[in-house]
């Protein structure tokens, strides 16, 4: 044994240290430790469950998650079903998990949490791995690197804030434990995936399929998919054109974890990888059919019913009465009419100067053009000869907001500026432009079209000049059955004027108000052969305001005694007045309130010509009441509107359909009948008769040029005082249509304007086109009507010997069919001859059933 050792072994000796003492020595010190390792775990316990009932404390209550309705957009449709508009502050679109595609939810899962449905709420393998990136940017001011789970991010997007802070993350893990408890793995990613913000205004994964793609998810790619998987983590950064780099970098790695996981096979995931980020921007539907100012006035109903937040975060799913056929032919027709009047008032000028040395693109693209008037396009001069002028057109912008790189350019012809005398000229009716320098010089910034030959082919690289028109008007087309519009057009462009002239413009109807008057006085006993007088009549107005003359369009002319049917179609303004002051002021304001035209019409005559205001909806409002026999109509934009669970809250068809309900199916029953309870405002048969007097005004009066179409239409025309406005109202068996031409600060339009010469056109143009394919089937004739033949000038039965003028078929009620003859003051009894000449003391009307003229 060593000395060492001995020195050692003598030393325990002399302390009294033996194998005993040593082992008791050890014992204790364990005990100590775990002693001592017992109050630490103690104490660690009773802090962390301090801390949890600390931060456990102001905990937001999560079982609201359980009624969760985040804010959903208002989606508007047409009557076929096409997208119309949209409505939201977060525009957003609710899909349930069962309707997600498997391919969508996994390329989330890789990208934020694929070990989603393994972990209790949170990851504990992810935390060591932020950790770890903590210590090492510790001081760099870098954002800490996240580790939340999906249920985590719930937990913070809907209970908690953004805030960047331990305080926040040891309560988002509290919360997304106890989420993990209350609710289904499968109920938490679907609110995950409903409430993630995703870029470009879109939330959630519905939303932004749309945005991005113009897709349902159902159609969504890989490469698509793992593109809005990537999103989350910054969907501001991770721009597809700003930043196209890099998004294609997270998206790729979207795609690798998929395939890691095994949810893509890699021959898939290679192909993903090669296809370029294509992002297809969505297109405005209600440009697609010209329906911004349809749209706009569903927007301000429904705000109106049911209140901002309900419109804007409700998630209501509105179907309108819009046709999108008939609305793109309304709005064909309209603009057509408006560019071709004011194309003859001559060329105004360009619209404003543009240096086009350098890049004249980016220059021309900063100046705002109508997006709503396709094809025109906005384009600068830029050079110009006596034959033609090269223009170029405005550049598009992509989605990242910069300018497109491409310069489109073309040629005006002398073909596309023959109608652009200046103004001056064609007031002087000089004759066409015999150059293009005349009219264009470099710098002009104009719109032009696309020009075509005599045949209607687009003549390539050739463009029309074209200018904004300054008159306005507005149309609007409805079902006389149900009150449904099924097209509105409020003006020439949206852009350029949101103001509804359809429905918000209050304009004087001139002789389109005529109809009313008349239908009071058949209503009343009067026949549409009764005789009138249309000759010289002077009004005394009374208290001082002098005598009110009243003439009709052609002053000075008169026919003498006429029917009323013939006076309607010529729409003489003497014999309105003259029915007006018969039958009496307060009747026909009466009728004018019945059918929604006025609310209170003032007691002066002048108002039978129609010198009031009212919208273009409440006259063709006004005229569907004659169209479907004197039945109440209620105009209506929306047919239903349906709340977020498909649950119907407003329904415009209040009629009862009985039989309807046959659980059982067919057995031979009782076929389903429609039970009408609205008012009759009108009796049946003068409605009639007031619409056969109207298809007269089509078949020889002041609308004939709608006689071309062939087709059974009643309709008036009007023309208001000094021709600031013209109009024309009219109607088929299951159609009406209404319109109005004027300047937005009414002026004339010109001393030859007339409601037959060119708001008529314009509803010939639109009906041409809406009742080609619809067969030519004539007014129903109500039960009670007797079509009796008479002369169309006296109103009398013909003479038996045939002798006379021209006969018509004239409808009447039961027992108002007229007499063989009547008299005139003046002329012998029995005569019933028609005097040529009014006799000075003549009076206004025949009485009915009279046979004498007072």
């Amino acid at each position: 044994m060593s000395d060492g050792h001995e020195y050692k072994r003598r030393l325990f000796r002399c302390k009294g240290w033996n194998g005993t003492s040593v082992m008791r020595f050890l014992v204790r010190f364990l005990g100590f430790l775990f002693t001592a390792g017992t109050v630490v775990f103690l104490v660690g316990v009773a802090g962390v469950a301090g801390a949890i009932w600390h931060f456990s404390r102001d905990l937001p209550d999560y079982s609201q998650l359980q009624d969760y309705e985040p804010p959903v957009m208002t989606r508007v449709h047409a009557s076929d079903g096409a997208l119309l508009g949209e409505y939201s502050k977060e525009r957003r679109l609710y899909l349930p998990i069962q309707a997600m595609p498997k391919l969508v939810t996994n390329a989330f899962l890789a990208a934020e949490d694929k070990n989603f449905y393994e972990h209790g709420g949170i990851d504990f393998t992810g935390m060591a791995r932020a950790a770890v990136a903590y210590a090492q940017n510790f001081g760099s001011n870098k954002r800490p690197q996240g580790a939340s789970t999906i249920t985590q991010q719930v937990a913070k997007n809907f209970l908690l804030t953004n805030e960047v802070s331990f305080t926040r993350k040891i309560k988002e893990a509290l919360l997304a434990m106890r989420i993990e408890r209350a609710y289904s793995k499968d109920r938490i990613l679907e609110l995950y995936l409903n409430e993630i913000y995703l870029g470009l205004g879109a939330y959630g994964i519905a939303a932004a399929s749309l945005v991005y793609f113009d897709k349902s998810v159902n159609e969504l790619t890989i490469a698509e998919a793992a593109y809005l998987a990537a999103l989350p983590k910054a969907p501001g950064t991770l721009h597809p054109v700003r930043n196209r780099e890099r998004s294609t970098e997270r998206r790729n790695y979207v795609i690798d974890r998929l395939v890691e996981n095994g949810w893509v096979k890699q021959a898939d995931a290679d192909k993903a990888r090669k296809e370029p980020l294509a992002v297809t921007s969505r297109s405005n539907a209600a440009h697609t059919f010209a329906g911004e100012y349809f749209a706009e006035e569903v927007r301000r109903d429904i705000f109106e019913r049911y209140g901002e937040k309900k419109l804007y975060e409700g998630g209501l799913s509105v179907r309108t009465t819009l046709d999108p056929k008939l609305q793109v032919m309304a709005r064909k027709a309209v603009a057509a009419g408006l560019v071709n009047f004011d194309e003859a008032q001559g060329w105004r000028g360009a619209m404003s100067k543009l240096d086009i040395s350098g890049d004249w693109g980016v220059k021309l693209a900063e100046i705002k053009s109508l997006s709503d008037i396709s094809p025109w396009r906005m384009a600068v001069v830029l050079e110009t000869s006596d034959q033609s002028a090269r223009i170029g057109f405005q550049p598009g912008r992509e989605l990242g907001g910069a300018v497109s790189k491409d310069r489109q350019t073309g040629l005006i012809t002398l073909d596309g500026v023959r109608w652009a005398k200046p103004v001056a000229a064609a007031a002087r009716g000089k004759p066409a432009t015999a150059s293009v320098s005349q009219i264009l010089s470099p710098g002009d910034v104009i719109y032009a079209d696309p020009l075509f030959d005599k045949e209607g082919r687009q003549i390539e690289g050739q463009y029309r000049l074209r200018q904004i028109p300054e008159v306005s008007g507005a149309m609007v087309a409805m079902d006389p059955l149900t009150g449904r519009v099924v097209a509105m057009v409020g003006g020439f462009s949206f852009d350029q004027s949101q103001f509804n002239r359809a429905t918000q413009a209050y304009r004087q109807p001139g002789s389109t108000f005529k109809p009313l008057v008349y239908a009071a006085a058949i209503d009343n006993g009067y026949t549409p052969a009764t005789i009138m007088i249309d000759g010289p009549i002077e009004i005394d107005q009374g208290q001082g305001q002098g005598v009110w003359r009243p003439d009709n369009f052609s002053v000075g002319s008169y026919k003498g005694p006429i029917t009323l049917r013939e006076a309607l179609k010529h729409s003489l303004n003497t014999v309105t007045v003259r029915l007006a002051q018969d039958v009496g002021m307060p009747l026909i304001g009466e009728y004018a309130k019945r059918f929604g035209v006025y609310e209170d019409l003032p007691n002066y005559l002048s108002y039978s010509l129609g010198a009031g205001e009212t919208t273009v909806m409440r006259m063709v409002t006004a005229y569907s009441m004659f169209a479907n026999g004197g039945r109440r109509v209620k105009p209506t934009l929306i047919d239903r509107i349906q709340d977020r669970y498909g649950r119907t809250i407003f329904k415009h068809d209040q009629r009862e359909c009985r039989g309807c309900d046959a659980p059982e199916g067919w057995k031979n029953q009782p076929e389903p009948q429609l039970v009408d309870r609205r008012e009759q405002v009108l009796d049946t048969l003068t409605a009639y008769q007031t619409t056969s007097m109207l298809e007269s005004v089509v078949q020889g009066g002041t609308a004939a040029i709608l006689r071309e179409l062939g087709k059974p239409i009643a309709g008036k025309t009007g023309t208001t005082s000094d021709a600031k406005d013209v109009w024309f109202v009219g109607f088929s068996p299951d159609l009406v249509v209404g319109l109005y031409l004027g300047y937005d600060k009414p002026r004339t339009l010109g001393r030859a304007a007339q409601g037959g010469r060119i708001a008529a056109p314009i509803a010939k143009d639109f009906l041409k086109l809406a009742l080609a394919n619809k067969p030519a089937t004539p007014f129903k004739i109500p039960a009670g009507i007797r079509l009796v033949r008479i002369d169309a000038k006296s109103g009398t039965r013909p003479n038996p010997g045939g002798e006379g003028g021209r006969t018509i078929l004239e409808a009447f009620k039961p027992g108002t069919v007229p007499p063989d003859n009547y008299s005139v003051v003046g002329v012998a009894e029995g005569d019933g001859r028609v005097p040529q000449e009014i006799p000075p003391d003549a009076g206004n009307i025949m009485r009915p059933g009279t046979g004498r003229l007072y």
